[in-house]
């Protein structure tokens, strides 16, 4: 089993301008994470569209991407699909590709009791129990909240070895890390805000999309902690705050990549519908990325 730690970029997906996937650009943008020092590869999460990739796409992503690694660091495949049937075939395209870690949203749409929850969780893990899953949790996107009593039930389960909450409630975050702590189980944070809190508390790391744009910064936030660098690692914290201000303008993932773009790597905008930034938001982001860039942001 692996150890879940360090900062783990949600890589998005390059696109051309007819919406195919762009492998040149996704192979240069994970070198370009991993030359930055990120910790690990997340293909087709959140910020990577997974909900909006075929099945045949995000084999297609996750093998260019488990090759262009090479195994310099782990790659973490999103696997989670509304069904239990779908989240297992998924689990076991990813597992066969070569993937080291699984991450599972919970299913979305309908309402799910605990329950349902915890009991997809269980067929998957047995599904798959060579691998080491992530609970995903992330209510606004999904409609279902995994709950903290919910979470442990879950790590007693020997495959399930960690979770990442993306609910940007620091109540729940704490809970996940409070009532885990004695079990061998890892909490990672979901929310770029709280990386550092969360880590200070006893998480092991974060899943964090603004690594996109600034994976050194990101990455600094967890070395520097973990080297005792308290200071440093609030600066690096504090960094992110004017990009992620920007995400008032429009769907996170569509602010994430195009700044990226606007960086000047050509990863395409995020698949229809959900591309759309006002002129504002732009201009905005424009700005604040002109000021970062000024002072030293990578």
């Amino acid at each position: 089993m692996i150890t879940l730690k360090g900062i783990v970029v949600p890589i998005v997906t390059p696109m051309h301008e007819d919406e195919s996937v762009n492998l040149e650009e996704l192979r240069r943008q994970v070198d370009r994470q991993i030359e930055a020092g990120i910790h690990g590869i997340f293909p087709f999460g959140t910020n990577g569209e997974g909900y909006i990739l075929s099945c045949a796409e995000k084999k297609l992503v996750l093998e260019t991407v488990i090759e262009q690694v090479a195994g310099r660091v782990p790659v973490y495949a999103g696997t989670g699909c509304i069904s239990t049937r779908e989240t297992i075939e998924q689990c076991k395209m990813a597992e066969a590709a070569g993937a080291d870690v699984l991450s599972v949203i919970t299913p979305s749409f309908a309402k799910a009791s605990q329950h349902e929850l915890a009991e997809h969780y269980r067929r998957v893990a047995a599904a798959v129990p060579q691998m080491p899953i992530v609970l995903y949790n992330i209510p606004a996107r999904t409609g279902n909240a995994l709950e903290p009593e919910t979470v442990v039930e879950l790590a007693a389960i020997d495959n399930i070895v960690g979770a990442k909450d993306s609910s940007g409630d620091w109540d729940n975050l704490s809970a996940y890390i409070e009532q885990t702590r004695d079990l061998d189980f890892d909490v990672l944070s979901g929310n770029d805000a709280l990386i550092l809190r969360a880590l200070q508390a006893g998480a092991t790391g974060a899943i964090a999309g603004c690594a996109n744009v600034y994976p050194k910064n990101m990455v600094g936030i967890y070395e520097n902690w973990a080297a005792g660098k308290l200071e440093e690692a609030e600066a690096c914290q504090a960094n992110v705050a004017a990009l992620r201000a920007c995400f008032k303008y429009g769907n996170p993932n569509t602010v994430v990549k195009t700044a990226v773009k606007l960086l000047g790597h050509p990863v395409g905008a995020c698949r229809a519908p959900f591309n759309y930034l006002c002129d504002e938001g732009v201009e905005e982001l424009k700005r604040v990325l002109a000021a970062d860039t000024a002072k030293g942001m990578r």
